[in-house]
């Protein structure tokens, strides 16, 4: 047990288990198995862990960055809910990030296969919806945002994007079964789409600050009704 320990805090090994444990960890906020406002001891964790309480400590001081937990001296680990003010700041940095990345796309005059892998990210999103399944739907969502921002081509962009990820990501994830079926979301992905394929960056930009606005408007009023708030 003590020969694991010292393992676990030295070299290549230290920084294996320190990703690890911010993997499961991750895992399981996003799964609720941690949920918002729950707090959690160090040793606690560890144990369910399996391995020490060195790598979950850092673990939790980036999970802590990320936005997603509290870690407080002496009293443990804390995670933190998703308040509707945090959700309408996030998703206004995107709109602007996001719906400028859509007319960067329009712009670049991509050939067809170069925007395979936005389409396919789309028929995921149909296909997900007629079989009735969310979470797949919210997978290929990702996917499709993702490759939104990179096909803009600025690395900052997709660097800051990725950083407000997370808190997007769980927000969406506490109330994905809330929602009405987001066959709009498809409709407005593909409208993006194919402006980005037919080279119209004004209507992409357009289309796609209206998407995100009314995803913004949809998800602060869940959380506001559901007093899913920052605990």
């Amino acid at each position: 047990m003590w020969g694991k320990g010292r393992s676990e805090m030295t070299g290549a090994g230290a920084t294996s288990n320190t990703q690890r444990a911010i993997k499961v960890l991750r895992d399981l906020i996003f799964s609720g198995d941690l949920s918002p406002g729950s707090d959690h001891l160090e040793t606690e964790l560890a144990q369910r862990l399996g391995m020490s309480r060195t790598p979950v400590r850092e673990a939790a001081l980036s999970l802590q960055a990320q936005g997603l937990v509290e870690v407080r001296p002496r009293r443990g680990i804390r995670v933190l809910g998703v308040s509707p003010q945090d959700m309408r700041e996030i998703y206004d940095v995107l709109t602007v990030l996001e719906s400028h990345a859509a007319e960067q796309a329009a712009e670049r005059a991509y050939a067809a296969d170069q925007l395979l892998a936005l389409k396919t990210a789309i028929d995921e999103m149909d296909a997900a919806l007629a079989r009735d399944d969310r979470a797949a739907w919210a997978r290929a969502d990702d996917a499709f945002h993702r490759e939104l921002v990179r096909l803009g081509g600025n690395r900052r962009i997709e660097a800051i994007v990725a950083m407000m990820a997370d808190q997007v990501r769980r927000a969406r994830a506490l109330t994905l079964y809330m929602r009405p079926s987001p066959v709009r979301s498809n409709a407005d992905h593909r409208a993006v789409f194919a402006a980005i394929a037919a080279g119209q960056p004004g209507q992409a930009r357009a289309l796609h600050e209206s998407h995100r606005r009314a995803a913004r408007d949809m998800l602060v009023d869940l959380l506001a009704r559901h007093r899913l708030q920052r605990l």
